[in-house]
């Protein structure tokens, strides 16, 4: 089965002029900006919502595990269940309950209110992404799908560099609730924009949650799987503790910290760009490729600590590569999962939050053994391999696929 003939969403998708198609996708990718924003605002914001709700920072933190804790449950879980529902109206829906958590959020008067609307805003946060990146495809023709579902992610990534710095001055100048007041406006916006200019198209009729779920039992998703939640874990490894490795090791100031979440922002835009033309071009072999540079880069990035510039440039480039490849896992995903295609676009963004989980725990395991800040790219480049081990088996499988198909 081709990539290009595996992503094909649901039967007889409408057809728009190609301006009409642009302006689809921008409005699909608003809900993808509001969810980046309001996903990392809360790092950002995170002592200001600790002194607001009467925690320690520590026990503030939690508020992060929350989201993504929703994010991983309510991917496959809201997929399966919405499968069979128009995939526009299943949309708004989705963006609807997302305004609702953080609307919970701004009004929460204490942690563990704040904890429980943190998990409700993450639920809808992956299934979100799978609906949006079949509804793109659908707009497209064969060969531009790629570059449709890299255009959904962009609003996540441009959220890193533009919305999430905006949503932070917002919450430390007026108070942290208005950054989720703020994300609550740009998910309206969503909502409208959705239901002005995205076309409607049917959802799958034969679709059941037992054949959604199914779709978990196929090796080539779970092998896929594998190589977002270790493979991409890598890249967390090192970015949860890249402000610390700024300061101790390349000896740069606090105030060079932004800038050097800026250059991983903007490298994360470039990248989930060219992810969609790369995957247009050739998905596996893309896949192979983006992972390498990975892991190559996460070695890098212990030497490249010893100079401001270099550390920056890798960094950047990391950004790039981590964000090609997201954008062809989500493909990739799309195209193993067979019927199930809602749960396999939805379930890249699960993985990437174990993965966050899984790189943030492991970095901090090496730190915490005393082997300094610059241990945990050694951990990275580890999990990356081991992700590019797992891509392998997808590999031999896939060609073993192949050849009973042709034979």
């Amino acid at each position: 089965m081709s990539a290009r003939a595996a992503v094909l969403p649901d039967p007889a998708p409408p057809t728009l002029a190609t301006p009409r198609v642009a302006v689809a996708l921008v409005a699909l990718a608003l809900g993808g900006f509001a969810i980046g924003t309001t996903e990392f605002v809360t790092m950002g914001l995170l002592p200001d919502i600790a002194e607001g709700v009467g925690v320690s920072i520590p026990s503030a933190g939690h508020v992060i595990s929350a989201y993504a804790l929703g994010v991983v449950v309510g991917a496959p879980v809201l997929a399966a269940l919405g499968a069979r529902l128009p995939r526009r109206a299943l949309l708004v829906g989705l963006m609807a309950a997302f305004l609702a958590g953080n609307v919970l959020s701004a009004l929460a008067p204490g942690s563990t209110t704040l904890l429980l609307a943190r998990f409700v805003a993450g639920l809808p946060h992956g299934a979100y992404f799978g609906v949006a990146s079949l509804v793109a495809a659908s707009l497209v023709p064969p060969a531009l799908r790629g570059r449709a579902v890299s255009t959904v992610m962009l609003g996540l990534a441009v959220a890193n560099v533009a919305g999430v710095p905006a949503a932070t001055w917002l919450g430390q100048t007026l108070g942290w609730r208005s950054a989720y007041w703020a994300v609550v406006v740009l998910a309206g916006l969503t909502v409208a924009a959705v239901l002005a200019v995205v076309p409607p198209s049917p959802g799958d009729r034969d679709a059941t949650v037992r054949a959604e779920l199914g779709a978990l039992r196929r090796p080539q998703v779970l092998l896929t799987l594998a190589v977002a939640t270790v493979g991409f874990g890598g890249m967390f490894a090192v970015y949860s503790y890249v402000a610390p490795l700024t300061t101790d090791v390349t000896g740069l100031s606090r105030g060079t910290v932004p800038w050097v979440l800026l250059a991983f922002g903007v490298g994360g835009v470039l990248g989930t760009a060219l992810g969609g033309r790369l995957a247009d071009l050739a998905l596996f072999r893309s896949l192979v490729g983006t992972l390498v540079a990975l892991a190559v880069l996460l070695a890098l990035v212990g030497p490249a600590a010893s100079t401001g510039p270099t550390l920056i440039a890798v960094i950047f480039l990391l950004a790039v590569s981590a964000s090609t490849l997201v954008v062809c896992l989500q493909l990739r995903l799309m195209e193993v999962a067979g019927e199930a295609r809602m749960l396999g676009a939805a379930l890249n963004h699960s993985a990437l939050n174990a993965a966050n989980a899984l790189g943030a725990w492991l970095g901090g395991l090496v730190i915490t053994a005393g082997y300094g800040y610059t241990a945990p790219s050694v951990v990275g480049a580890g999990l990356a391999v081991l992700g590019l081990v797992a891509l392998g088996a997808s590999g031999l499988l896939r060609r073993r696929e192949l050849q009973t198909a042709t034979a």
